[in-house]
């Protein structure tokens, strides 16, 4: 096997080893967070640099590969940017964390995930895989693709929105989010996330694309789970309507 399949494959097995130990072990980060899990930094360095990795690593694979001009594949490059130039730069901004912290181990493992997922999907679409043209914008591939990842980033950015306005100036409290899609769910924000990376697999048709819609849901499904226990823990009067992650569902 060449070195991307023996990637590959290792990170559907890594995915489907964190799934399950998120079951019962959540990451120390946001309403989860606790001690013991050595030094912390402020949490919008952490944010930093988890994601900044995800902004460059795969405009460096882009550039080994000779900054190629195909219109399908700078339109999936675009995608991927403006998704992680809001998570890395705007997102932390936004985010009322004055005086909070994230333990640095978090941090540099998000960094790690993120420099594999950038080579799985920046070495797989603008190298291995076939160049993707013109043509490509017309196949139903794409355009569902797209649509996903439109509508997933819609509805992420606006639950985020709701959770954001929730906190006035110097509250660093918890409150129940209502509205959007938290009429459905506890965790619409993850839910919007798992949708553009499908969207986004489905865009590209390409392996990378998968592992990392896989990689997706395997961490945000055991943590919307978690988060929704939580909720439902720490407020009594928590609607009990809501699923965790997909409405109706679970």
């Amino acid at each position: 096997m060449s070195l991307y399949d023996i990637v590959f494959w290792g990170w559907l097995i890594m995915s489907a080893s964190v799934f399950c130990l998120l079951f019962f072990v959540s990451a120390p980060y946001g309403r989860m967070s606790r001690p013991g899990w050595g030094p912390q930094i402020p949490t919008r360095l952490a944010w930093l640099i988890m994601e900044l990795p995800a902004v460059l690593t795969i405009a460096i694979f882009w550039g080994i590969a000779g900054f190629p001009s195909a219109v399908g594949g700078l339109c999936l490059l675009g995608m991927w940017e403006l998704h992680y130039i809001n998570r890395t730069f705007i997102y932390p901004l936004r985010t009322r964390t004055t005086g909070k912290k994230t333990p640095l181990v978090i941090a540099l493992m998000g960094a790690t995930t993120n420099v594999g997922v950038g080579y799985l999907v920046g070495h797989g679409i603008f190298t291995l895989g076939p160049e993707l043209g013109t043509a490509w914008l017309s196949d139903p591939r794409f355009i569902i693709g797209v649509a996903l990842f439109a509508f997933g980033m819609t509805l992420n950015i606006s639950s985020d929105n709701i959770l954001l306005g929730l906190r006035k100036e110097g509250d660093t409290g918890y409150h129940i989010p209502q509205g959007g899609g938290y009429r459905w769910v506890s965790c619409p924000n993850y839910l919007g996330e798992i949708i553009e990376w499908i969207g986004f697999a489905i865009a590209s048709w390409s392996l990378g694309g998968l592992a990392f819609a896989i990689w997706t849901m395997s961490n945000l499904v055991p943590r919307a789970l978690s988060s929704h226990a939580w909720y439902q823990k720490t407020f009594e009067d928590y609607p009990t309507e809501r699923r965790a992650v997909f409405p109706f569902v679970l």
